[in-house]
């Protein structure tokens, strides 16, 4: 799959719900990283006749990621983790064994984080190698600033 660029007329969206199961990394036969997890998003709605809120009609949206990202994913979400996600919105058209027309709605992910509404979490940015082997650096350069929680001193 060649590198694509998003184009005016795709449809993006952000989505914002929790993984329903600890996402699945799989490599194409040239060695490329694929990801899939399924995100449910739950709106809660106001029901006037109790004059209480309850929990809406679930979204259960089909995510794919590539490359790194695809290997960063499996590497630190898991099944329960509130993400935000955004991407683009791919239809899917196919017909099933027995000749029916069947359609899905799925997310082609250009970004993806944890939501920190109910959480928190650490970031470790990584760092390219020249070497090959697996791309990324054991350790952040000295100079990096992302290699710390602190701020650097003035």
């Amino acid at each position: 799959m060649s590198e694509e660029i998003a184009m005016a007329n795709d449809t993006t969206v952000t989505v914002v719900g929790n993984l329903t199961a600890d996402p699945e990394l799989r490599f194409t036969p040239a060695g490329v990283a694929l990801v899939k997890f399924t995100v449910a998003s739950t709106p809660r709605v106001f029901d006037r006749a109790s004059g209480e809120y309850r929990d809406g009609d679930p979204l259960f949206l089909t995510c794919t990621a590539w490359r790194d990202l695809a290997e960063h994913i499996a590497e630190s979400l898991a099944k329960g983790t509130r993400v935000v996600v955004a991407g683009r919105l791919r239809l899917s058209r196919w017909e099933n064994e027995e000749g029916e027309k069947r359609s899905a709605y799925g997310l082609d992910v250009d970004e993806v984080g944890p939501s920190l509404r109910f959480a928190t979490a650490t970031v470790k940015k990584m760092s390219r190698t020249r070497s090959g082997g697996d791309g990324f650096a054991p350790e952040a350069p000295a100079d990096d600033p992302w290699s710390t929680a602190a701020p650097a001193a003035a």
